[in-house]
């Protein structure tokens, strides 16, 4: 069961990517971090807290050079994460992965563009 999201590209353009000079592809990795940052702090803002454990482990990986990244609970401990997330018979669900994806889906396109922008003035 999923308790984490990823924020990815295709594979047409990962390889198109390669052959980008090294300043766009910090200007994306740039975007990518600022995007996986935003949606961490929106999940740790909206997360139901008991503990305080899934607020304070809820975490960012970055894959394929800093141009992907997961955004969730990565270590098996925090597999009660699923349950927030989706519910059981006891505890409703409060979703806050794919709500704060949402949140931040319009803005990532914005945030690539603008840090390709800034590289290319």
């Amino acid at each position: 069961m999923a308790r984490s999201v990823r924020i990815s590209g295709t594979a047409r353009l990962r390889q198109r990517l390669e052959e980008l000079p090294e300043d766009i592809k910090d200007a994306l990795k740039k975007g990518v971090r600022e995007s996986a940052e935003a949606v961490r702090d929106d999940v740790k803002q909206h997360v139901r807290v008991d503990s305080g454990n899934l607020r304070d482990t809820a975490a960012i990986r970055y894959e394929e050079n800093g141009l992907a990244a997961s955004i969730g609970w990565h270590d098996p401990s925090e597999f009660y994460a699923v349950f927030q997330e989706r519910g059981t018979r006891r505890v409703p669900a409060n979703p806050t992965l794919l709500p704060a994806l949402e949140r931040e889906r319009g803005k990532y396109r914005a945030r690539l563009t603008d840090e390709v922008r800034r590289v290319l003035r």
